[in-house]
């Protein structure tokens, strides 16, 4: 059993620095608002620390799930961040979905204090988090990413490296891209139903086992239908995601035509008040359209 800690105990953190608890790893909690980390370890035992230095003393792997480039900055670098509290061949483990551009900066301050530094963006949401039932995409070296491996999987059900530092979040990428045009190529279909006067969780019921089955179909047409939206990946943190997987396109050629538009798609659905809405609200946005 290994000495970890983690960082960030948002909706994704928690679960998993629950599941290396669960698996008899000794976990160090660190959440910059302080009473999260003190529920953490009321609930799951070990302990909590007051900065990301002092919950990464001593550990051999520290993972982090924050919110984005600046705050994976924050709790890496300075005189309170990770990297000065990490040892020679301590592994940082980053969960977060950031740019390649970031990642392969922190790559190079974690090997300036003689740690490893293995991105690791994660896909699965909340509930993936909360089973176990995560899908872990890893860039880095093959060594780090070795040792991390079994206790990444800890809260995975898939982990695999695909390359130097910065694939996992390039992979990340290519993930976020694909689900924008499915949900709104989803959202249309359903769309198209009501208003063809069809039962739409009955088309889905057959058109599902075909080649339009997707995961997205799978798992959220019914609260589509039913207009639900109060859960899920935030149409804000899916905005987030776009943008990085744009600006990293217009850097390398990249033409993502789609990608564009449903981001503006979504920026609509911000502006009908849906921020923290499931990503599925792309419907929501038509069916405003129709008044």
């Amino acid at each position: 059993m290994a000495k970890a800690a983690f960082l960030g105990l948002g909706v994704m953190g928690y679960p998993m620095a629950g599941y290396l608890a669960k698996a008899g790893h000794e976990v160090t909690v660190y959440n910059r608002t302080f009473s999260k980390a003190e529920a953490w370890v009321a609930e799951h035992g070990g302990a909590a620390a007051r900065t990301p230095r002092e919950a990464a003393a001593g550990a051999e792997f520290v993972m982090a799930c924050v919110g984005n480039d600046d705050d994976l900055r924050s709790v890496c670098l300075g005189e309170d961040g990770a990297f000065a509290g990490m040892g020679q061949g301590s592994v940082f483990v980053d969960h977060t979905t950031v740019s390649a551009a970031v990642t392969r900066e922190l790559y190079a301050a974690a090997d300036g204090v003689g740690a490893d530094f293995v991105d690791a963006p994660v896909s699965g949401g909340q509930a993936g988090a909360e089973n176990g039932q995560l899908v872990v995409m890893c860039g880095g070296n093959e060594g780090p990413y070795a040792r991390a491996e079994p206790v990444i999987d800890c809260y995975a059900k898939l982990c695999k490296r695909l390359g130097e530092s910065g694939a996992g979040q390039l992979t990340k990428m290519v993930n976020q891209i694909c689900i924008a045009g499915l949900v709104q190529g989803l959202s249309e279909g359903l769309h198209f139903a009501e208003k063809a006067g069809l039962d739409g969780k009955a088309v889905v019921e057959v058109i599902a086992g075909g080649a339009a089955g997707s995961w997205q179909m799978a798992n959220r047409y019914e609260t589509m239908v039913e207009d639900q939206f109060e859960f899920g990946f935030a149409v804000d943190w899916m905005r987030k995601d776009l943008g990085i997987c744009l600006a990293t396109a217009n850097e390398n050629g990249a033409s993502l035509p789609m990608t564009a538009i449903v981001d503006q798609f979504y920026k609509d659905v911000q502006k009908l008040g849906g921020g923290r809405w499931d990503t599925s609200s792309l419907i929501k946005r038509l069916r405003a359209l129709d008044g």
